[in-house]
């Protein structure tokens, strides 16, 4: 019975040897994973104009170095216009009236136009992020620059995910990319 237990361990590491064999060979390969080359060759023909204000500037950075690492498009196929708008809100109400927590909501509004084509494609992503109000205006305002950075951030992450959804979905453009492959653009 000792022997049985002792061959458990072996025979559950060559299954799931086999099982990470089987999904490498069928060609599976994330949206998320930013080191796949030809999702990386898509998002890197996206022509990033740019954005109003200081959060956009950030956004805009925040986007080039996960859309196109080198910071340029090589033969754009499709550009990218995106608007920001921001909102805060304040919680935590004192019975004074004073708030000691305040909610930052970012939405980012974009469109993601085949240049060849001139379809678009258009969404909007929505970030919020809270921070504290204290009793410094300097330490409060430093709050709120992180939690903004914090919003710009994960917008940027979501627009690449979605940009390369965008990219790899035949429908999205009506057909464009239809007669290729989901895996080559």
């Amino acid at each position: 019975m000792q022997r049985m237990w002792e061959k458990i361990p072996n025979l559950f590491i060559i299954l799931l040897s086999c099982l990470f064999l089987l999904t490498a060979a069928c060609g599976f390969s994330p949206l998320y994973n930013q080191s796949n080359s030809s999702n990386a060759r898509a998002l890197a023909s996206v022509k990033i104009f740019k954005i109003k204000n200081r959060s956009g500037q950030k956004l805009r950075n925040y986007l080039l170095e996960r859309i196109s690492p080198n910071q340029r498009a090589v033969n754009p196929k499709y550009s990218l216009r995106v608007s920001l708008a921001e909102t805060i809100g304040q919680l935590n109400i004192r019975k004074d009236g004073s708030a000691t927590r305040a909610k930052l909501a970012v939405t980012a509004t974009y469109t993601l136009r085949h240049i060849k084509s001139g379809k678009n494609y258009q969404d909007k992503v929505i970030s919020t992020s809270s921070y504290n109000i204290l009793g410094s205006d300097f330490a409060t305002l430093g709050a709120e620059n992180d939690a903004r950075n914090r919003a710009l951030r994960s917008i940027a992450e979501d627009l690449r995910l979605r940009i390369a959804v965008a990219i790899k979905t035949p429908s999205i453009f009506g057909g464009l990319n239809k007669h290729k492959r989901a895996g080559n653009l």
